[in-house]
Protein backbone atom coordinates (compact mmCIF):
# COMPACT_ATOMS: atom_id res chain seq x y z
CA UNK A 1 0.00 0.00 0.00
CA UNK A 2 1.47 3.50 -0.98
CA UNK A 3 2.12 5.72 1.71
CA UNK A 4 1.34 9.88 2.27
CA UNK A 5 1.90 11.70 -0.87
CA UNK A 6 4.80 14.14 -0.94
CA UNK A 7 4.00 17.64 -0.15
CA UNK A 8 4.27 18.68 -4.25
CA UNK A 9 2.26 15.86 -5.12
CA UNK A 10 -0.49 16.77 -2.55
CA UNK A 11 -0.51 20.69 -3.38
CA UNK A 12 -0.39 19.09 -7.14
CA UNK A 13 -3.72 17.27 -6.64
CA UNK A 14 -5.17 20.19 -4.75
CA UNK A 15 -4.75 22.33 -7.36
CA UNK A 16 -6.31 20.22 -10.10
CA UNK A 17 -9.22 19.87 -8.23
CA UNK A 18 -9.81 23.32 -7.17
CA UNK A 19 -9.51 23.74 -10.74
CA UNK A 20 -11.89 21.10 -11.61
CA UNK A 21 -14.08 22.67 -9.07
CA UNK A 22 -14.03 26.25 -10.74
CA UNK A 23 -14.89 24.40 -14.15
CA UNK A 24 -17.84 22.67 -12.15
CA UNK A 25 -19.33 25.66 -10.86
CA UNK A 26 -19.15 27.58 -13.59
CA UNK A 27 -18.71 31.03 -11.52
CA UNK A 28 -16.05 32.24 -13.11
CA UNK A 29 -15.19 32.43 -16.81
CA UNK A 30 -12.92 29.38 -17.80
CA UNK A 31 -10.19 31.88 -18.68
CA UNK A 32 -10.24 33.76 -15.32
CA UNK A 33 -9.44 29.85 -13.98
CA UNK A 34 -7.44 29.25 -16.55
CA UNK A 35 -4.85 31.99 -15.72
CA UNK A 36 -5.39 31.89 -12.04
CA UNK A 37 -4.10 28.40 -12.59
CA UNK A 38 -0.86 28.64 -14.25
CA UNK A 39 -0.05 31.72 -12.17
CA UNK A 40 -0.46 29.34 -9.30
CA UNK A 41 1.52 27.36 -10.40
CA UNK A 42 4.16 29.93 -11.56
CA UNK A 43 4.59 31.57 -8.06
CA UNK A 44 4.00 28.08 -5.99
CA UNK A 45 6.87 26.52 -7.92
CA UNK A 46 8.77 29.86 -7.79
CA UNK A 47 9.03 30.01 -3.96
CA UNK A 48 8.80 25.82 -3.22
CA UNK A 49 10.64 24.68 -6.49
CA UNK A 50 10.28 20.74 -6.94
CA UNK A 51 13.30 18.86 -5.52
CA UNK A 52 16.34 19.35 -7.80
CA UNK A 53 14.88 21.92 -9.59
CA UNK A 54 15.85 25.77 -9.64
CA UNK A 55 12.91 28.52 -9.57
CA UNK A 56 13.48 28.73 -12.95
CA UNK A 57 12.85 25.84 -13.79
CA UNK A 58 9.44 26.28 -12.26
CA UNK A 59 8.18 28.98 -14.05
CA UNK A 60 9.22 27.41 -17.19
CA UNK A 61 7.14 24.37 -16.37
CA UNK A 62 4.23 26.80 -15.45
CA UNK A 63 4.59 28.53 -18.67
CA UNK A 64 5.13 25.74 -21.03
CA UNK A 65 1.76 25.41 -22.55
CA UNK A 66 2.21 28.52 -24.55
CA UNK A 67 5.16 27.15 -26.37
CA UNK A 68 3.64 23.23 -26.66
CA UNK A 69 3.27 21.79 -29.78
CA UNK A 70 0.10 20.62 -28.92
CA UNK A 71 -1.32 24.47 -29.20
CA UNK A 72 0.74 25.59 -32.20
CA UNK A 73 -1.39 22.42 -34.33
CA UNK A 74 -5.05 23.43 -32.06
CA UNK A 75 -4.36 27.26 -33.41
CA UNK A 76 -2.99 26.23 -37.16
CA UNK A 77 -6.55 24.06 -37.26
CA UNK A 78 -8.16 26.82 -36.09
CA UNK A 79 -7.49 28.98 -38.75
CA UNK A 80 -7.46 26.28 -41.61
CA UNK A 81 -10.77 25.16 -40.58
CA UNK A 82 -12.00 29.29 -40.35
CA UNK A 83 -10.26 29.12 -44.31
CA UNK A 84 -13.22 26.78 -45.12
CA UNK A 85 -16.14 28.42 -43.65
CA UNK A 86 -14.82 32.18 -45.27
CA UNK A 87 -14.23 30.79 -48.46
CA UNK A 88 -17.36 28.77 -48.91
CA UNK A 89 -15.84 25.98 -49.22
CA UNK A 90 -18.15 23.60 -47.77
CA UNK A 91 -21.55 25.20 -49.56
CA UNK A 92 -21.28 22.60 -52.08
CA UNK A 93 -21.78 20.03 -49.53
CA UNK A 94 -24.85 21.43 -47.48
CA UNK A 95 -27.09 22.31 -50.77
CA UNK A 96 -26.39 18.67 -51.15
CA UNK A 97 -27.67 17.82 -47.54
CA UNK A 98 -30.57 20.17 -48.09
CA UNK A 99 -32.11 18.15 -51.33
CA UNK A 100 -31.95 14.85 -49.54
CA UNK A 101 -33.69 16.76 -46.38
CA UNK A 102 -36.24 17.70 -48.99
CA UNK A 103 -36.83 13.72 -50.00
CA UNK A 104 -37.39 12.01 -46.86
CA UNK A 105 -36.81 13.97 -43.09
CA UNK A 106 -35.44 10.74 -41.84
CA UNK A 107 -33.45 9.87 -44.56
CA UNK A 108 -32.26 13.31 -44.12
CA UNK A 109 -31.52 13.11 -40.52
CA UNK A 110 -29.12 9.80 -41.22
CA UNK A 111 -27.07 11.77 -44.14
CA UNK A 112 -26.70 15.04 -42.00
CA UNK A 113 -25.27 12.37 -38.87
CA UNK A 114 -22.65 10.67 -41.21
CA UNK A 115 -21.70 14.32 -42.72
CA UNK A 116 -21.33 15.72 -39.32
CA UNK A 117 -19.39 12.80 -38.64
CA UNK A 118 -16.98 12.75 -41.35
CA UNK A 119 -16.36 16.50 -41.28
CA UNK A 120 -15.19 16.57 -37.80
CA UNK A 121 -12.84 13.89 -38.45
CA UNK A 122 -10.37 16.32 -40.07
CA UNK A 123 -12.08 19.92 -38.77
CA UNK A 124 -12.50 21.25 -35.32
CA UNK A 125 -15.75 20.33 -33.97
CA UNK A 126 -17.41 23.57 -33.36
CA UNK A 127 -17.42 25.09 -36.78
CA UNK A 128 -18.89 21.88 -38.41
CA UNK A 129 -21.60 22.41 -35.79
CA UNK A 130 -21.82 26.08 -36.57
CA UNK A 131 -22.19 25.12 -40.12
CA UNK A 132 -25.21 22.95 -39.77
CA UNK A 133 -27.08 24.76 -37.04
CA UNK A 134 -28.62 27.40 -39.45
CA UNK A 135 -29.72 24.44 -41.63
CA UNK A 136 -31.30 22.42 -39.67
CA UNK A 137 -33.24 25.38 -37.77
CA UNK A 138 -34.03 26.88 -41.62
CA UNK A 139 -35.22 22.81 -42.36
CA UNK A 140 -37.85 22.92 -39.67
CA UNK A 141 -38.96 26.18 -39.63
CA UNK A 142 -40.02 24.80 -43.38
CA UNK A 143 -41.96 21.86 -42.28
CA UNK A 144 -39.18 19.49 -41.52
CA UNK A 145 -38.25 17.60 -38.23
CA UNK A 146 -38.48 19.86 -35.33
CA UNK A 147 -34.45 21.37 -34.60
CA UNK A 148 -35.24 20.35 -30.98
CA UNK A 149 -35.15 16.59 -31.96
CA UNK A 150 -32.33 17.04 -34.49
CA UNK A 151 -29.64 19.53 -33.00
CA UNK A 152 -28.54 16.86 -29.92
CA UNK A 153 -28.39 14.37 -32.22
CA UNK A 154 -26.12 15.51 -34.70
CA UNK A 155 -24.06 17.29 -32.13
CA UNK A 156 -23.53 13.78 -30.79
CA UNK A 157 -22.25 12.48 -34.15
CA UNK A 158 -19.35 15.39 -34.19
CA UNK A 159 -17.90 14.40 -31.19
CA UNK A 160 -18.13 10.73 -31.90
CA UNK A 161 -16.89 12.00 -35.54
CA UNK A 162 -14.23 14.29 -33.65
CA UNK A 163 -12.70 11.44 -31.41
CA UNK A 164 -11.94 9.20 -34.49
CA UNK A 165 -7.86 10.96 -35.78
CA UNK A 166 -5.60 12.80 -33.49
CA UNK A 167 -6.68 16.05 -34.91
CA UNK A 168 -10.30 15.88 -34.75
CA UNK A 169 -10.55 17.67 -31.52
CA UNK A 170 -7.85 19.67 -29.20
CA UNK A 171 -8.31 16.62 -26.92
CA UNK A 172 -7.10 14.11 -28.58
CA UNK A 173 -3.90 16.47 -29.61
CA UNK A 174 -3.78 17.10 -26.25
CA UNK A 175 -3.64 13.50 -24.94
CA UNK A 176 -1.38 11.95 -28.03
CA UNK A 177 0.92 14.74 -27.44
CA UNK A 178 1.32 14.16 -23.71
CA UNK A 179 1.58 10.38 -24.19
CA UNK A 180 4.59 11.14 -26.16
CA UNK A 181 6.14 13.53 -23.80
CA UNK A 182 6.08 10.20 -21.55
CA UNK A 183 7.88 7.93 -23.93
CA UNK A 184 4.74 6.17 -26.14
CA UNK A 185 5.52 6.56 -30.02
CA UNK A 186 3.46 9.07 -31.93
CA UNK A 187 0.17 8.19 -33.10
CA UNK A 188 -0.59 8.60 -36.81
CA UNK A 189 -3.47 10.69 -37.63
CA UNK A 190 -6.04 7.69 -38.96
CA UNK A 191 -4.05 5.59 -35.74
CA UNK A 192 -7.61 4.24 -33.94
CA UNK A 193 -9.66 5.87 -36.61
CA UNK A 194 -11.17 1.74 -36.99
CA UNK A 195 -12.34 1.52 -33.48
CA UNK A 196 -13.83 4.25 -33.52
CA UNK A 197 -15.76 4.20 -36.68
CA UNK A 198 -16.76 0.04 -35.21
CA UNK A 199 -18.21 1.95 -32.64
CA UNK A 200 -19.84 4.73 -33.97
CA UNK A 201 -21.70 2.08 -36.18
CA UNK A 202 -23.27 0.34 -32.80
CA UNK A 203 -24.30 3.73 -31.73
CA UNK A 204 -25.75 5.34 -35.39
CA UNK A 205 -29.24 2.84 -34.41
CA UNK A 206 -29.55 5.22 -31.32
CA UNK A 207 -28.66 8.54 -32.48
CA UNK A 208 -30.73 8.11 -35.95
CA UNK A 209 -33.83 6.15 -34.42
CA UNK A 210 -34.32 6.90 -30.57
CA UNK A 211 -32.94 9.99 -29.86
CA UNK A 212 -34.93 12.28 -31.41
CA UNK A 213 -37.87 10.23 -30.15
CA UNK A 214 -36.62 11.12 -26.44
CA UNK A 215 -36.60 14.83 -27.05
CA UNK A 216 -39.39 17.07 -26.95
CA UNK A 217 -40.64 19.42 -29.87
CA UNK A 218 -39.90 22.94 -28.86
CA UNK A 219 -40.28 23.95 -32.73
CA UNK A 220 -42.79 26.52 -31.70
CA UNK A 221 -40.17 28.42 -29.42
CA UNK A 222 -37.41 28.39 -31.54
CA UNK A 223 -39.26 28.89 -35.10
CA UNK A 224 -38.81 32.45 -36.36
CA UNK A 225 -40.22 34.03 -39.37
CA UNK A 226 -37.12 35.61 -40.90
CA UNK A 227 -37.59 38.63 -43.05
CA UNK A 228 -38.63 38.02 -46.82
CA UNK A 229 -36.84 40.94 -49.13
CA UNK A 230 -38.34 42.02 -52.58
CA UNK A 231 -35.97 42.57 -55.30
CA UNK A 232 -35.20 43.11 -58.99
CA UNK A 233 -33.86 39.88 -60.36
CA UNK A 234 -31.39 40.47 -63.25
CA UNK A 235 -30.96 37.22 -65.25
CA UNK A 236 -27.64 37.48 -67.02
CA UNK A 237 -26.81 36.52 -71.18
CA UNK A 238 -25.14 33.43 -70.04
CA UNK A 239 -28.00 32.16 -67.47
CA UNK A 240 -28.81 28.17 -68.56
CA UNK A 241 -32.26 29.58 -67.99
CA UNK A 242 -32.03 32.21 -70.89
CA UNK A 243 -35.10 30.67 -73.12
CA UNK A 244 -36.89 28.67 -70.70
CA UNK A 245 -39.98 29.53 -69.33
CA UNK A 246 -40.34 30.40 -65.61
CA UNK A 247 -42.67 27.15 -65.13
CA UNK A 248 -39.55 24.80 -66.23
CA UNK A 249 -37.47 25.05 -63.83
CA UNK A 250 -39.21 27.24 -60.91
CA UNK A 251 -38.89 23.24 -58.87
CA UNK A 252 -35.09 23.84 -58.82
CA UNK A 253 -35.25 27.00 -57.30
CA UNK A 254 -35.01 27.15 -53.15
CA UNK A 255 -37.11 26.97 -51.05
CA UNK A 256 -38.49 30.56 -49.78
CA UNK A 257 -38.45 32.47 -53.04
CA UNK A 258 -40.89 33.24 -54.97
CA UNK A 259 -41.49 35.29 -58.56
CA UNK A 260 -43.94 37.86 -58.22
CA UNK A 261 -45.98 38.43 -61.80
CA UNK A 262 -44.02 36.56 -63.86
CA UNK A 263 -44.07 36.35 -67.65
CA UNK A 264 -45.53 33.44 -69.38
CA UNK A 265 -43.00 33.47 -72.06
CA UNK A 266 -39.82 32.13 -72.62
CA UNK A 267 -36.99 34.25 -70.53
CA UNK A 268 -35.13 36.98 -72.78
CA UNK A 269 -31.48 37.59 -72.23
CA UNK A 270 -30.80 40.39 -69.43
CA UNK A 271 -34.66 39.76 -68.22
CA UNK A 272 -35.97 41.76 -64.91
CA UNK A 273 -38.14 40.13 -63.27
CA UNK A 274 -39.89 41.03 -59.62
CA UNK A 275 -39.02 38.45 -56.94
CA UNK A 276 -39.09 37.77 -52.71
CA UNK A 277 -37.51 36.11 -50.52
CA UNK A 278 -35.32 35.55 -47.50
CA UNK A 279 -31.58 36.83 -47.78
CA UNK A 280 -30.31 32.99 -47.76
CA UNK A 281 -33.20 32.05 -50.62
CA UNK A 282 -32.31 35.02 -52.84
CA UNK A 283 -28.84 34.39 -53.08
CA UNK A 284 -28.79 30.97 -53.41
CA UNK A 285 -31.55 31.50 -56.30
CA UNK A 286 -28.75 34.26 -57.54
CA UNK A 287 -26.43 31.57 -57.80
CA UNK A 288 -28.60 28.73 -59.22
CA UNK A 289 -29.74 31.22 -61.91
CA UNK A 290 -27.07 33.20 -62.88
CA UNK A 291 -28.66 36.09 -62.04
CA UNK A 292 -27.75 39.20 -59.84
CA UNK A 293 -29.86 41.28 -57.31
CA UNK A 294 -28.01 44.64 -58.27
CA UNK A 295 -26.52 45.75 -61.63
CA UNK A 296 -23.31 44.12 -62.57
CA UNK A 297 -21.06 47.09 -62.80
CA UNK A 298 -21.96 47.97 -59.17
CA UNK A 299 -21.04 44.69 -57.83
CA UNK A 300 -17.95 44.88 -59.81
CA UNK A 301 -17.10 48.24 -58.41
CA UNK A 302 -17.44 46.59 -54.85
CA UNK A 303 -15.58 43.82 -55.44
CA UNK A 304 -12.98 45.49 -56.52
CA UNK A 305 -12.83 48.07 -54.06
CA UNK A 306 -12.68 45.12 -51.35
CA UNK A 307 -10.17 43.63 -53.36
CA UNK A 308 -7.81 46.50 -53.52
CA UNK A 309 -8.17 47.42 -49.68
CA UNK A 310 -7.74 43.94 -48.76
CA UNK A 311 -11.04 43.56 -46.67
CA UNK A 312 -14.09 41.21 -46.85
CA UNK A 313 -17.58 42.57 -48.11
CA UNK A 314 -20.35 42.62 -46.07
CA UNK A 315 -24.00 41.99 -46.66
CA UNK A 316 -26.32 43.90 -43.87
CA UNK A 317 -29.71 44.75 -42.69
CA UNK A 318 -30.29 48.60 -42.56
CA UNK A 319 -33.68 49.65 -41.40
CA UNK A 320 -35.19 53.63 -42.07
CA UNK A 321 -35.49 55.57 -39.08
CA UNK A 322 -37.87 58.90 -39.26
CA UNK A 323 -35.05 60.91 -39.83
CA UNK A 324 -33.34 59.23 -43.01
CA UNK A 325 -33.11 61.38 -46.13
CA UNK A 326 -34.33 58.19 -48.36
CA UNK A 327 -37.70 58.78 -47.29
CA UNK A 328 -39.69 59.63 -49.89
CA UNK A 329 -37.58 57.93 -52.66
CA UNK A 330 -37.05 54.87 -54.40
CA UNK A 331 -33.96 53.13 -54.56
CA UNK A 332 -32.70 53.88 -58.50
CA UNK A 333 -33.31 58.14 -57.59
CA UNK A 334 -31.96 57.55 -53.98
CA UNK A 335 -28.11 58.20 -55.59
CA UNK A 336 -26.98 55.34 -52.49
CA UNK A 337 -24.59 53.81 -55.23
CA UNK A 338 -22.71 56.51 -56.42
CA UNK A 339 -22.79 58.87 -52.80
CA UNK A 340 -21.78 55.36 -50.74
CA UNK A 341 -20.08 52.79 -53.37
CA UNK A 342 -22.92 50.53 -51.66
CA UNK A 343 -25.47 48.24 -53.73
CA UNK A 344 -29.48 47.37 -52.15
CA UNK A 345 -29.62 43.64 -53.08
CA UNK A 346 -33.34 43.97 -51.63
CA UNK A 347 -35.63 45.83 -49.29
CA UNK A 348 -38.17 43.74 -46.86
CA UNK A 349 -41.35 46.32 -47.13
CA UNK A 350 -42.85 47.97 -43.81
CA UNK A 351 -46.83 48.01 -43.76
CA UNK A 352 -48.05 51.24 -45.61
CA UNK A 353 -51.66 52.81 -44.96
CA UNK A 354 -52.35 51.58 -48.92
CA UNK A 355 -51.29 47.95 -47.87
CA UNK A 356 -47.54 46.49 -48.18
CA UNK A 357 -46.42 47.83 -51.09
CA UNK A 358 -42.93 46.79 -52.85
CA UNK A 359 -44.92 44.95 -55.99
CA UNK A 360 -42.09 47.05 -57.77
CA UNK A 361 -39.28 47.33 -55.38
CA UNK A 362 -37.73 49.68 -57.78
CA UNK A 363 -40.41 52.10 -58.49
CA UNK A 364 -41.70 52.04 -54.47
CA UNK A 365 -41.05 54.84 -52.16
CA UNK A 366 -38.77 53.95 -49.39
CA UNK A 367 -40.51 54.40 -45.70
CA UNK A 368 -40.08 54.77 -42.12
CA UNK A 369 -39.25 50.75 -40.92
CA UNK A 370 -38.56 49.53 -44.45
CA UNK A 371 -34.87 47.57 -43.91
CA UNK A 372 -32.71 47.51 -46.76
CA UNK A 373 -30.22 44.21 -47.22
CA UNK A 374 -27.07 46.56 -48.54
CA UNK A 375 -23.89 44.85 -49.29
CA UNK A 376 -20.36 47.00 -49.56
CA UNK A 377 -17.19 46.87 -47.45
CA UNK A 378 -18.09 46.99 -43.49
CA UNK A 379 -16.76 50.78 -43.92
CA UNK A 380 -18.97 51.58 -46.39
CA UNK A 381 -22.05 50.24 -44.65
CA UNK A 382 -21.31 52.14 -41.59
CA UNK A 383 -20.63 55.57 -43.32
CA UNK A 384 -23.83 54.77 -45.20
CA UNK A 385 -25.74 54.42 -42.20
CA UNK A 386 -24.06 57.35 -40.59
CA UNK A 387 -25.03 59.75 -43.29
CA UNK A 388 -28.34 59.14 -44.29
CA UNK A 389 -29.65 57.95 -40.68
CA UNK A 390 -30.49 54.42 -40.80
CA UNK A 391 -30.23 51.27 -38.91
CA UNK A 392 -27.77 48.38 -38.42
CA UNK A 393 -29.72 45.65 -37.28
CA UNK A 394 -28.37 41.96 -36.18
CA UNK A 395 -28.48 40.33 -39.72
CA UNK A 396 -24.61 41.08 -40.97
CA UNK A 397 -22.93 38.44 -42.63
CA UNK A 398 -19.75 38.36 -44.32
CA UNK A 399 -19.95 37.42 -48.32
CA UNK A 400 -17.74 34.57 -48.98
CA UNK A 401 -14.92 34.48 -50.76
CA UNK A 402 -15.73 31.38 -53.36
CA UNK A 403 -13.18 32.20 -55.51
CA UNK A 404 -10.49 30.60 -53.51
CA UNK A 405 -12.64 27.44 -51.89
CA UNK A 406 -11.37 24.59 -53.87
CA UNK A 407 -7.95 26.33 -52.54
CA UNK A 408 -8.68 26.46 -48.98
CA UNK A 409 -9.66 22.88 -49.75
CA UNK A 410 -6.44 21.87 -50.99
CA UNK A 411 -4.49 23.14 -48.49
CA UNK A 412 -6.84 21.37 -46.06
CA UNK A 413 -6.84 18.17 -47.49
CA UNK A 414 -2.95 18.78 -48.19
CA UNK A 415 -2.20 19.52 -44.83
CA UNK A 416 -4.10 16.24 -43.75
CA UNK A 417 -2.75 14.11 -46.10
CA UNK A 418 1.07 15.31 -45.27
CA UNK A 419 0.27 14.20 -41.66
CA UNK A 420 -1.55 11.34 -41.98
CA UNK A 421 0.68 9.64 -44.32
CA UNK A 422 3.76 10.11 -42.12
CA UNK A 423 5.64 12.49 -43.81
CA UNK A 424 5.65 15.44 -41.47
CA UNK A 425 4.31 15.95 -37.60
CA UNK A 426 0.97 16.97 -37.71
CA UNK A 427 2.13 20.17 -35.74
CA UNK A 428 4.54 21.21 -38.75
CA UNK A 429 1.78 20.20 -41.58
CA UNK A 430 -0.98 21.88 -39.86
CA UNK A 431 1.02 25.39 -39.68
CA UNK A 432 2.50 25.00 -42.83
CA UNK A 433 -1.41 24.85 -43.65
CA UNK A 434 -2.38 27.54 -41.75
CA UNK A 435 0.60 29.90 -43.15
CA UNK A 436 -0.31 28.78 -46.62
CA UNK A 437 -4.43 30.03 -45.74
CA UNK A 438 -2.90 33.29 -44.73
CA UNK A 439 -0.70 33.90 -47.25
CA UNK A 440 -3.11 32.78 -50.15
CA UNK A 441 -5.74 35.41 -48.73
CA UNK A 442 -8.40 32.57 -47.94
CA UNK A 443 -8.06 33.74 -44.22
CA UNK A 444 -7.57 37.45 -44.05
CA UNK A 445 -4.21 38.05 -41.63
CA UNK A 446 -6.61 40.84 -39.68
CA UNK A 447 -9.54 38.62 -39.34
CA UNK A 448 -7.31 35.74 -37.66
CA UNK A 449 -8.46 36.78 -33.84
CA UNK A 450 -11.74 35.24 -35.56
CA UNK A 451 -10.57 32.09 -36.30
CA UNK A 452 -8.51 31.90 -32.51
CA UNK A 453 -10.17 31.48 -29.64
CA UNK A 454 -8.65 32.82 -26.59
CA UNK A 455 -10.69 30.57 -24.31
CA UNK A 456 -9.08 27.36 -26.13
CA UNK A 457 -5.71 28.75 -25.85
CA UNK A 458 -5.45 29.91 -21.84
CA UNK A 459 -7.70 26.28 -21.52
CA UNK A 460 -4.92 24.31 -23.32
CA UNK A 461 -2.00 26.26 -21.61
CA UNK A 462 -3.10 25.79 -17.79
CA UNK A 463 -4.36 21.51 -19.17
CA UNK A 464 -0.17 21.57 -20.20
CA UNK A 465 0.87 22.82 -17.03
CA UNK A 466 -1.28 21.04 -14.40
CA UNK A 467 -0.60 17.53 -16.64
CA UNK A 468 3.21 18.05 -16.32
CA UNK A 469 3.07 19.38 -12.60
CA UNK A 470 1.03 16.55 -11.91
CA UNK A 471 3.42 14.31 -13.46
CA UNK A 472 6.59 15.88 -12.29
CA UNK A 473 5.75 15.79 -8.48
CA UNK A 474 5.04 12.51 -8.31
CA UNK A 475 1.07 13.04 -7.85
CA UNK A 476 0.13 11.10 -11.10
CA UNK A 477 2.65 8.27 -9.83
CA UNK A 478 0.67 7.87 -6.51
CA UNK A 479 -2.72 7.88 -7.88
CA UNK A 480 -2.09 5.42 -10.08
CA UNK A 481 -0.59 3.06 -7.37
CA UNK A 482 -3.67 3.68 -5.66
CA UNK A 483 -5.79 3.23 -8.84
CA UNK A 484 -4.09 0.16 -9.68
CA UNK A 485 -4.72 -1.42 -6.57
CA UNK A 486 -8.68 -0.54 -6.95
CA UNK A 487 -8.15 -2.22 -10.40
CA UNK A 488 -6.27 -5.33 -9.84
CA UNK A 489 -8.98 -7.54 -9.53
CA UNK A 490 -10.88 -6.50 -13.11
CA UNK A 491 -10.45 -7.90 -16.51
CA UNK A 492 -8.73 -5.94 -18.64
CA UNK A 493 -12.15 -4.65 -20.40
CA UNK A 494 -13.08 -4.16 -16.89
CA UNK A 495 -9.99 -1.86 -16.05
CA UNK A 496 -10.39 -0.08 -19.88
CA UNK A 497 -13.95 0.65 -18.68
CA UNK A 498 -13.21 1.91 -15.13
CA UNK A 499 -10.74 4.58 -16.52
CA UNK A 500 -12.78 5.82 -19.23
CA UNK A 501 -15.41 6.09 -16.90
CA UNK A 502 -13.58 7.80 -14.44
CA UNK A 503 -12.40 10.45 -17.04
CA UNK A 504 -15.75 10.91 -18.73
CA UNK A 505 -17.39 11.73 -15.33
CA UNK A 506 -14.70 14.60 -15.19
CA UNK A 507 -15.03 15.68 -18.90
CA UNK A 508 -19.15 16.09 -18.53
CA UNK A 509 -18.61 18.23 -15.16
CA UNK A 510 -15.79 20.08 -15.46
CA UNK A 511 -12.71 20.15 -19.05
CA UNK A 512 -12.19 17.79 -20.96
CA UNK A 513 -8.61 19.39 -21.29
CA UNK A 514 -7.79 19.47 -18.05
CA UNK A 515 -8.98 15.39 -17.31
CA UNK A 516 -6.92 14.61 -20.49
CA UNK A 517 -3.94 16.15 -18.90
CA UNK A 518 -4.29 14.47 -15.67
CA UNK A 519 -5.65 11.42 -16.94
CA UNK A 520 -2.77 10.73 -19.39
CA UNK A 521 -0.02 10.03 -16.86
CA UNK A 522 -1.90 8.37 -14.17
CA UNK A 523 -3.44 5.74 -17.15
CA UNK A 524 0.29 5.23 -17.61
CA UNK A 525 1.20 4.92 -14.31
CA UNK A 526 -1.58 2.12 -14.07
CA UNK A 527 -0.01 0.06 -17.00
CA UNK A 528 3.20 -0.29 -15.23
CA UNK A 529 1.64 -0.55 -12.13
CA UNK A 530 -0.47 -4.00 -13.58
CA UNK A 531 1.87 -4.81 -16.56
CA UNK A 532 -0.21 -3.76 -19.36
CA UNK A 533 0.59 -2.13 -22.66
CA UNK A 534 0.47 1.65 -21.93
CA UNK A 535 -1.13 2.47 -25.29
CA UNK A 536 -4.90 1.21 -25.05
CA UNK A 537 -4.80 2.89 -21.51
CA UNK A 538 -4.21 6.13 -23.45
CA UNK A 539 -7.14 5.32 -25.73
CA UNK A 540 -9.38 4.80 -22.86
CA UNK A 541 -8.33 8.48 -21.64
CA UNK A 542 -9.03 9.82 -24.94
CA UNK A 543 -12.02 8.52 -25.78
CA UNK A 544 -13.44 8.94 -22.08
CA UNK A 545 -12.74 12.62 -22.74
CA UNK A 546 -14.64 12.68 -25.69
CA UNK A 547 -18.42 11.44 -24.21
CA UNK A 548 -19.39 14.63 -23.38
CA UNK A 549 -23.04 14.01 -23.83
CA UNK A 550 -24.73 13.57 -20.36
CA UNK A 551 -24.35 18.00 -19.42
CA UNK A 552 -24.62 20.97 -21.03
CA UNK A 553 -21.41 22.26 -19.84
CA UNK A 554 -19.14 18.98 -20.72
CA UNK A 555 -18.49 20.85 -24.44
CA UNK A 556 -18.86 24.39 -25.91
CA UNK A 557 -21.31 22.55 -28.83
CA UNK A 558 -23.22 21.55 -25.73
CA UNK A 559 -23.75 25.24 -24.59
CA UNK A 560 -24.45 26.20 -28.47
CA UNK A 561 -27.27 23.79 -28.98
CA UNK A 562 -28.75 24.69 -26.46
CA UNK A 563 -30.56 27.82 -26.88
CA UNK A 564 -31.95 27.16 -30.21
CA UNK A 565 -33.42 23.97 -29.35
CA UNK A 566 -34.38 25.14 -26.05
CA UNK A 567 -33.04 22.22 -24.30
CA UNK A 568 -33.39 21.68 -20.30
CA UNK A 569 -30.57 20.24 -18.67
CA UNK A 570 -32.81 17.20 -18.05
CA UNK A 571 -32.65 16.49 -22.12
CA UNK A 572 -28.96 16.21 -22.45
CA UNK A 573 -29.23 13.80 -19.37
CA UNK A 574 -31.95 11.70 -20.70
CA UNK A 575 -30.52 10.86 -24.16
CA UNK A 576 -26.68 11.35 -23.25
CA UNK A 577 -26.42 9.02 -20.03
CA UNK A 578 -27.64 6.01 -23.02
CA UNK A 579 -24.96 6.87 -25.78
CA UNK A 580 -22.04 7.12 -22.78
CA UNK A 581 -23.08 3.77 -21.80
CA UNK A 582 -23.20 1.93 -25.43
CA UNK A 583 -19.61 4.04 -26.02
CA UNK A 584 -18.02 2.55 -23.37
CA UNK A 585 -18.71 -0.82 -23.47
CA UNK A 586 -18.53 -0.77 -27.18
CA UNK A 587 -15.01 0.85 -27.08
CA UNK A 588 -14.03 -0.96 -24.30
CA UNK A 589 -14.14 -4.57 -25.93
CA UNK A 590 -12.82 -3.26 -28.93
CA UNK A 591 -9.73 -2.32 -27.08
CA UNK A 592 -9.19 -5.25 -25.22
CA UNK A 593 -10.13 -7.12 -28.97
CA UNK A 594 -7.41 -4.84 -30.93
CA UNK A 595 -4.69 -5.06 -28.38
CA UNK A 596 -5.36 -9.03 -27.31
CA UNK A 597 -5.29 -7.69 -23.59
Amino acid sequence: MPGLPTLHAFAAIVATVAMFTAFARGRMAIEIVSLLTITGIALGLYFLPLPGQQPGEGLALAFSGFGHPALITICALMIMGRGLVVTGALEPLVRVLEQVWRLNRWLGLLVTLLFAFLMSMVINDTPVLVLLLPILVQLAARGGMASSKTLIPVNAAVLIGGMATTIGTSTNLLVVSIAVDLGMPAMPVFHFTPLVLAAAVVALPYLWLIMPRLLPDNSVAVTQEPRRFRSTLRIGAGSDFVGKRIDEFESRLPAGFAFHNPPIDALPADARLTVSGTHEALEEATRRLGARLAPEWLLDRIRQEGKELGVDLVVAELALTADSRLTGLTVPTSGIADAHRVAVLGVDFAPRPWGNGGDDPAATPLAEGDVLLVIGTLDRLREFAQADALLILDGMTEVPRRAKALLALGIMGGAVGLASVGLLPIAISALAGAIAMLVTGCVRFDRVGRALSAKVIVLVAASIAIGRLVLESGAAEWLGQILAILLSALPPAGILAAIMLFVTVLTNFASNATAATVGTPIAFSIARQLGLPPEPLVLAVLFGCNLCYATPVAYQTNMLIMAEGNYAFRDYVRTGLPLVGIMIVTLSVLLVMHYGL
